[in-house]
């Protein structure tokens, strides 16, 4: 597989299952409300989570395609809304997935918001960055919303996978 099969497939299958998350989350009774919920009092609510979410597809083609690409700086303050982001960004991640990415081997510089700078390989960032990072963020997503009351299990995290379930033989 390569980086660039890695970082597509990991933010289609995942912005997926965001999506399906967030529509279990309209149905709640909490609603909109469920923006608002933290998983513990220093961490970032659900609506920063989806905004995270919709932008790392964008800032990870920027350094692997030269997208020219500016972050999102506003949180959905609804389910609706942070819906219609998520939609969005799985339409631009098929855009996206036709271009040419960097080489594995090819510098990427990458520098976070806390002012470290990493030097690392287009394939080392796919790696060890940009997937890692937003299974971080997709999974606080889901916790914050079971921790919250929604019934969510295992299946709603990684519905993709029935794809290739096997059929018991009769």
């Amino acid at each position: 597989m390569t980086h660039k099969d890695l970082l597509v497939s990991t933010h289609r299958q995942m912005l997926g299952t965001l999506d399906g998350l967030l529509k279990k989350a309209a149905e709640h009774e909490k609603g909109d409300a469920l923006l608002a919920e933290r998983l513990a009092e220093d961490m970032l609510p659900l609506s920063t989570q989806v905004r995270f979410l919709y932008n790392m597809p964008g800032e990870a083609m920027q350094r692997m395609i030269g997208l020219d690409y500016k972050s999102v700086e506003q949180d959905p303050k609804t389910i609706a809304e942070a819906r219609k982001m998520v939609s969005e960004r799985i339409a631009d991640v098929e855009k996206w997935s036709a271009h040419n990415f960097k080489a594995e081997d090819e510098p990427i510089e990458l520098v976070i918001p806390n002012g470290m700078t990493f030097d690392l390989t287009a394939g080392e960032y796919v790696r060890d960055w940009a997937v890692p990072q937003f299974y971080f963020h997709i999974t606080t997503a889901y916790a914050i919303l079971r921790k919250a009351g929604l019934e969510i299990g295992k299946p709603d995290f990684v519905g993709y996978m029935f794809r290739y379930i096997r059929q018991a033989a009769s």
